[in-house]
């Protein structure tokens, strides 16, 4: 494959292709992280898709692009969860049989809308890349067309369409941010906007688990990533796409690296001030902006959303820890005299300082304390940072706290 097999007009045609059956995706200001990076960001919603994800544009362009041969064997496809919902989704509305293969360790919430939309998900394997290797087997042993999630023309040309309405939506746009897995998103967004506005400068951003777009563009050959678990599932690809390899390293300004805990962080904002959804994938890009990865410059900024398919009990957990690291929860371990009045006299500390005790809990046995003392393990809800270092230094002064919470 050559870099010239998706190009401005492939990109313009997919996106007349597209015309009623892909959502034009809103593109809203933030205030809370324009403010925060000091100049104007925009998010571009793709998690607003009915699969909840910017797969749909890809996966229909390629769906819509087959012959009719191809299109009666039936199409494969493997995925971390969300190009296999947008196969399945445009494979059923064009009356194409679609399996799709997705790893053991793939969010509920995607497998149940990959069955609900009417294709046989096949769970094999505990990385997107097994799931891949699966998928090419099973294609060869039913015949079936391959659906790739990034690198493929079709698929890239689909994806570039978010970049003709970036241009559409925020005609002062300096910068997009773009999240990056297998390179897909980055290549077609890369190549609309440097054909039409070579002067926007083009963000790549992956989860430093997974830097295997940065690494690949950076060498001489791409690179085999060891990788790990990450919050962001749907970019945790160890092999980038030749094809996007090539794109990306023509038109993107940069590939930029976060942290887990910047995805984590990222998630939980977007929720509490953008009142937005996204999963660990699509809050990437947020996380490069919050962190001040992405290059001042002249223009607007906008960061598009990739996906919005987190599992609910993700969410839990990352807004649990969200409200640690943002000091609205704290948790105190306290010794007290194993008398009565004791845990009376330490409560109404806490409350005189305006905190609630959301936890509470006595450990005589194990806690190593002395005969007569209780170890009172406390979490609390707070203000911020400076409310939990008042209640630290009152509890200090009051009580004697065990040496891990000082």
């Amino acid at each position: 494959m050559s870099d010239d097999e998706v190009t401005l007009e492939k990109i313009q045609a997919a996106r007349a292709r597209l015309s009623g059956r892909v959502a034009a995706t809103p593109c809203r200001k933030s205030m809370r992280l324009s403010e925060r990076y000091g100049n104007p960001v925009y998010l571009k919603l793709e998690s607003l898709q009915p699969t909840g994800s910017f797969k749909e544009r890809g996966a229909c362009n390629r769906i819509l692009l087959l012959s009719d041969a191809e299109r009666a064997r039936g199409v494969i496809a493997a995925s971390a969860g969300n190009h296999a919902q947008a196969v399945a989704r445009h494979a059923a509305a064009l009356g194409v049989v679609a399996t799709v293969v997705m790893p053991e360790t793939t969010p509920l919430v995607k497998v149940t809308a990959a069955r609900r939309f009417g294709a046989e998900v096949v769970l094999h394997g505990q990385s997107y890349d097994e799931a891949f290797e699966r998928a090419l087997e099973l294609g060869r042993e039913k015949d079936l067309t391959l659906i790739h999630p990034f690198d493929d023309p079709g698929v890239i040309a689909g994806q570039g369409t978010i970049g003709l309405e970036i241009l559409e939506q925020v005609p002062d746009v300096g910068a997009v941010v773009v999240p990056t897995g297998g390179g897909g998103l980055l290549a077609g967004v890369g190549v609309a906007l440097k054909a039409l506005a070579p002067h926007v400068r083009v963000y790549g951003v992956e989860s430093r688990t997974f830097p295997g777009m940065k690494q690949a563009v950076e060498q001489s050959s791409p690179p085999s990533i060891l990788g790990g678990k990450s919050i962001a599932d749907g970019i945790a690809v160890r092999r980038v796409g030749a094809l996007t390899r090539i794109l990306v390293a023509r038109t993107a300004n940069g590939v930029v690296l976060v942290d887990e805990e910047e995805i984590a962080e990222a998630i939980l904002l977007l929720l509490e001030a953008d009142k937005t959804v996204a999963e660990g994938a699509g809050a990437v890009g947020v996380a490069a902006v919050v962190h001040e990865r992405i290059p001042a410059g002249a223009g607007s900024v906008v960061v598009i959303v990739s996906g919005g398919n987190i599992d609910v009990n993700l969410i839990s957990r990352v807004i649990a820890r969200g409200l640690v690291q943002t000091g609205r929860t704290a948790r105190f371990r306290v010794v007290l005299p194993d008398v009565a009045g004791a845990l009376a006299e330490l409560a109404s500390v806490v409350a005189k300082l305006r905190a609630n005790i959301l936890e509470i809990q006595h450990d005589r046995a194990f806690a190593g304390v002395e005969l007569g003392q209780t170890l009172v393990e406390l979490v609390v809800e707070t203000r911020g940072h400076e409310h939990v270092a008042e209640l630290r230094t009152e509890l200090l002064r009051r009580f004697t706290l065990q040496e891990d919470d000082l």
